[in-house]
């Protein structure tokens, strides 16, 4: 990882400090269970509490006391050292709640298969759907559903997400038109985030685009997608995108030479 993360261990609690909310996100998906795991295998019952911080490692001073301040005791006692019981749950529960949810997946609840009107120009698109939702990161990924207006694509991106978060509750599934993705990569740009932007994208469970014909003459927004795509790809991340039509040489062709071409 390109920033580092800082760590403090005291009373009992290890404290893990990353610069920015990005940061601390991907740390804490990525390594949360394998860092418990090692402080459970190496303490025990003993093992410290967990909790991410945003901002950076405080500086401990250590005050020395003059000797002849020091007032030896009456009495001598051993202190018998405290086992701490482990906690009942995940490390998730020492982990305080941002402010706001960290992925906005943007879905539609009210869009689902079952209220999906179906018919010979979508059939197929929808049983592809159908199979991402229930196994997503399989056989279809890609899933690239084109098409005229009115068929139903945006529809079954939704009912997709449903279907993948119903299964799965805390899957990271983010839906977006693809104009908000060139407005995030810009600001990204802008702000000298593109690092943070990269990593938000390339660590969710489903990217659910829309309209990816608005890629057209962004060539910056191109190359960039291009990198999350296949990124997500090698991760075995489920894609599904949509567009208007399929036209020779269009964008949605030079992004998605796919194996997983279905019309709707």
């Amino acid at each position: 990882m390109d920033t580092p993360v800082a760590g403090e261990l005291s009373d009992n609690t290890l404290a893990l400090y990353a610069p920015n909310r990005f940061v601390l996100d991907w740390v804490r998906d990525k390594y949360l269970n394998n860092i418990n795991g090692l402080l459970n295998t190496f303490c025990g019952a003993d093992a410290p509490q967990l909790r991410f911080e945003v901002g950076t490692k405080p500086v401990t001073q250590t005050l020395k006391t003059p000797v002849h301040n020091v007032v030896a005791p009456a009495q001598t006692t051993t202190a018998q050292p405290q086992r701490v019981a482990p906690a009942a749950r995940s490390g998730w529960d020492n982990v305080p709640a941002p402010a706001e949810p960290t992925y906005r997946s943007n879905v539609n609840v009210k869009h689902t298969f079952d209220n999906f009107v179906e018919g010979k120009s979508n059939q197929l698109a929808r049983a592809a759907a159908r199979q991402v939702a229930d196994n997503p990161g399989g056989a279809y990924n890609p899933l690239f559903l084109y098409g005229g207006t009115g068929l139903g694509k945006t529809h079954l991106l939704h009912a997709v997400g449903n279907g993948i978060m119903a299964r799965k509750p805390n899957a990271k599934v983010v839906y977006m038109h693809s104009e908000r993705f060139v407005q995030d990569m810009v600001k990204a740009l802008q702000n000298n985030a593109i690092e943070e932007f990269k990593r938000y994208y390339r660590s969710v469970d489903a990217l659910l685009i829309d309209d990816i014909q608005f890629f057209a003459n962004k060539e910056r927004s191109q190359e960039e997608f291009f990198h999350t795509f296949n990124a997500l790809l090698e991760g075995n991340q489920q894609i599904i995108l949509t567009s208007i039509a399929i036209r020779k040489r269009s964008t949605a062709l030079r992004i998605v030479s796919s194996p997983a071409l279905v019309g709707g």
